[in-house]
């Protein structure tokens, strides 16, 4: 399923090409023509329905454990370490270590930090509210992201700019340039595994009620993690929980500037955070797509479907699709259909519940202080496939009296 443009009416797109954008016109107008469409990956799902039905197929796995090696990384400590994590294992490994690390990704705890959340995103507004302008990345997005980081993992605040520095690189790794960021994503990891290293020792030596305390007592149960899975586990952890918060939330503002009407509603009701951060997943989600693999041949709505073809959901076409959400729009008091930006299916994102609350926190007490928001010049995007957001994000805005 790779090549040149296919000949049969199937939509197709080069997905390598820096210009494409997995959420264009061209996407949303294949979407009509075809339930899916053809790249130079594999296949692309396009909309809703069949996107429900693959996510819980049993002859596809998950098929970003592939994604290095397509890519012409195949040994390595970046290989070696993506080849570890829970989300590429299946079947009972996978069942395993999502077991073990299960109960500090719990509602409870997510909710337990609710209010330090609520007052790290007061205390970094403060900051640049009465300038009416900021630079969101830098000044909100990247260290809200790393000190909530900080705050599950009990490290000191102050230590959020490593967190930030090296997690910000070894995103990277879920780009197409993989290859030629490789010997900066494989410095970044490096650190990361220091950092780690140092951290599960100081916690041996001395237990708390953390989200690393939780993880070295799974370390020494009788059905435990070991010292890899442990640190491999962490880094993860650190480098996923930084890079999606700090992404999604840039996607959020960008969203937000362009239904000022939304935004001011926000601001008047922040009991309607949960459902904005729903919305804005919907129509504009981080993870532009979620990768699956062919275990065996097999068909599908008439698709015959060889084995090791790669499968890939459209998140944000699958979303916004009409034949369940009607014509576009963005409402975040409305009932939608779940939405696909935490994945699916047994893979389901671990962190999800801290991940909805901490942005559940943030988006109404910005939409409360930073009124009549606008994107100003300067903003500057990552490539819009895989995994993306802003880099660069200007805002201008009325300071609330």
């Amino acid at each position: 399923m790779t090549g040149g443009a296919p000949t049969d009416g199937v939509p197709w797109f080069d997905v390598r090409d820096p210009d494409f954008s997995i959420t264009s016109a061209a996407v949303h107008a294949a979407r009509e023509k075809s339930w899916y469409a053809r790249t130079d990956y594999g296949l692309a799902v396009l909309r809703h329905a069949e996107t429900e039905e693959l996510l819980q197929h049993p002859l596809l796995r998950q098929g970003s454990v592939s994604w290095l090696a397509r890519n012409g990384v195949t040994e390595g400590p970046l290989a070696d370490w993506w080849a570890s994590w829970v989300l590429h294992q299946e079947g009972e490994q996978h069942l395993r270590l999502r077991r073990l690390m299960n109960p500090a990704f719990t509602a409870r705890s997510a909710a337990a930090l609710l209010p330090r959340f609520r007052a790290l995103a007061g205390e970094l507004t403060d900051a640049f509210a009465d300038r009416g302008r900021c630079e969101f990345v830098s000044e909100f997005a990247e260290p809200y992201a790393a000190r909530v980081i900080a705050l599950l993992l009990g490290l000191p605040e102050p230590e959020w700019p490593v967190v930030a520095r090296e997690s910000a690189v070894l995103g990277l790794a879920l780009g197409v340039n993989v290859r030629r960021d490789l010997d900066r994503i494989e410095r970044a990891l490096a650190a990361l595994y220091a950092y780690a290293d140092e951290l599960i020792a100081e916690r041996r030596r001395r237990e708390g009620d953390d989200f690393v305390s939780r993880l070295v007592r799974a370390s020494r149960d009788s059905d435990r993690l070991s010292g890899a899975e442990l640190r491999d586990g962490l880094v993860l952890l650190i480098f996923g929980g930084f890079d999606t918060t700090r992404n999604q939330l840039g996607l959020a503002l960008e969203t937000f500037a362009r239904h000022p009407g939304q935004w001011r509603l926000l601001g008047e009701r922040p009991e309607l955070g949960a459902r904005a951060v729903e919305e804005v997943m919907r129509v504009d989600p981080t993870v532009r797509w979620i990768t699956r693999e062919a275990l065996e041949d097999f068909t599908f709505r008439g698709l015959d479907i060889p084995a090791g073809t790669t499968v890939q959901i459209w998140s944000e076409s699958a979303g916004t699709d009409p034949r369940v959400h009607g014509a576009y729009s963005f409402d975040i008091t409305a009932e939608r259909e779940p939405h696909f930006g935490f994945g699916g299916g047994v893979h389901h994102c671990l962190g999800h519940f801290v991940a909805r609350a901490d942005m559940t926190e943030a988006l109404p007490v910005l939409a409360r202080r930073l009124r009549d928001l606008r994107i100003g010049e300067g903003a500057v995007r990552l490539p819009d496939s895989g995994n993306t957001g802003p880099v660069r994000l200007p805002l201008l805005f009325t300071p609330a009296p």
